[in-house]
């Protein structure tokens, strides 16, 4: 029974390690005496578990001072060292994979993005992120092992209990792949998959437009239409993972098929292909706008689109979308009528979503979000003129972090920072326990 005591003296001392990391991990830079007031402690015991930690390299002293410090005799205030230990985002497109690199306190250590065929196979994708990260990771001379997890993205959605992709885009390259497993088999780390258009939300509710709401809904105007929930300040997924695939509400019960099975579903509506479709009856543009898109006849588009991914079908349509967006920056009436058209639809939709979740705000990202207010205005006013009095005054604002890849990535390290179960435990973990010294 000698044992106890010691025992009971190690976790108490480990307890108290990991207040103190949590203190300073949520509220950023503290005095020492500010520490032992927020934690019920005595100064003795916060001096002595500080130099512990400033010992094995978690916390270290900030040069900068507050104004109005009320403690002279505190020293310098205190932080989690920003080389202790690191968050991983990596985000694959169609196109593409980006990786970012964050510490504890949410700021960026690295970030960097790679080009990719479109018809590279999952197994390669998966090898040329696990490379960006390695080197990422060379170049800040950060040991893997100070990685403490890696939030991922990829297009579709992704079941929450097996963590295999479904069905999107035909031929999508990471369809039926069981992401989780070849992620983690690859990078030899603690991983989240996760929809990528699901990780643009987090990174909008942590760093853009939709910091400080609580309830958020983001999605983005692509070639597909997804969406990520936020709701009570966490990712909403769902009972399967499927969450937010407004895409496929439907807004026609008479509408054209989709891929998806269902017709009249918002993105052959809304989506990149249906609006370019709309511009170029409008605009009357020919063969060689490079625009490679079918449409029949009152129909909407022929092709699909995607499953919540943001990614686009496999057409040339970026410089026809910039043209077409140009037209409309310069006041074009038609084009303005085409946009003015996919927001009251969209806004409709987003009316019936204000009844069922009352988000406090609104983030519209995507290509298409470009369009600025052209876009923007009708979405509000279809919203105010459908939603209940009580919920219809929510804020509908363009997303601030801009597009690419780099936005999803953002959000995958943001979901490894507000999902780690116990950032300061685990930070703890990192370089062992400390079990020198008695006092606690």
């Amino acid at each position: 029974m000698s044992h106890q005591p010691g025992g009971s003296l190690r976790s108490l001392r480990r307890s108290n390690q990991e207040q103190l990391l949590a203190l300073l991990l949520a509220q950023g830079p503290l005095h020492r005496a500010e520490l032992a007031r927020q934690a019920g402690v005595s100064r003795t015991t916060v001096s002595t578990i500080v130099s512990e930690l400033m010992a094995r390299g978690l916390l270290a002293e900030s040069e900068e001072e507050r104004d109005g410090d009320l403690d002279g005799r505190a020293g310098n205030r205190l932080l989690v060292s920003p080389r202790a230990a690191v968050v991983a985002g990596m985000n694959h497109t169609f196109d593409g994979v980006w990786v970012h690199l964050s510490d504890l306190a949410a700021r960026e250590v690295a970030s960097e993005g790679a080009p990719l065929d479109p018809a590279t196979p999952a197994a390669e994708r998966i090898a040329a992120g696990a490379s960006l990260l390695q080197r990422l990771l060379d170049t800040e001379e950060l040991d893997r092992a100070q990685v403490i997890g890696v939030g991922v993205g990829v297009p579709g959605p992704i079941h929450r209990d097996t963590g295999v992709v479904g069905v999107s885009l035909p031929g999508q390259p990471w369809s039926h792949v069981h992401a989780a497993e070849e992620f983690e088999r690859a990078l030899g780390l603690p991983v989240t998959v996760e929809n990528n258009t699901r990780l643009e939300g987090v990174a909008e509710a942590r760093w853009g437009a939709g910091r400080g709401a609580a309830n958020l809904l983001y999605f983005g105007l692509s070639s597909g239409i997804g969406s990520g929930l936020i709701l009570d300040g966490r990712l909403y997924r769902g009972a399967v993972g499927a969450a937010g695939e407004l895409g496929h509400v439907s807004v026609g019960v008479d509408g054209p098929p989709c891929p998806c099975g269902n017709r009249g579903c918002l993105v052959l509506y809304a989506g990149i292909p249906a609006v370019l479709g709309a511009l170029r009856a409008v605009f009357d543009v020919g063969a060689g706008s490079g625009l490679s898109v079918g449409f029949g006849a009152g129909s909407g588009p022929s092709v699909g689109s995607g499953s919540g991914s943001g990614e686009g079908v496999e057409v040339e349509v970026e410089v026809s979308l910039e043209e077409m967006l140009a037209r409309t920056a310069a006041g074009d009436p038609a084009s303005e009528k085409v946009f003015a058209d996919v927001g009251t639809v969209v806004g409709q939709v987003l009316a019936n979503l204000c009844n069922l979740l009352n988000p406090e705000r609104i983030v519209v990202g995507g290509e298409l979000s470009r369009a600025g207010e052209v876009l923007l205005v009708p979405m509000r006013e279809a919203i105010r003129g459908r939603a209940l009095s009580l919920v219809r005054e929510v804020d509908v604002v363009p997303a601030g972090l801009g597009l690419g890849a780099r936005v999803g990535a953002l959000g995958g390290a943001a979901l490894v920072l507000s999902e780690t179960p116990d950032l300061a435990a685990a930070l703890n973990r990192m370089t062992g326990n400390g079990e020198s010294g008695a006092t606690v």
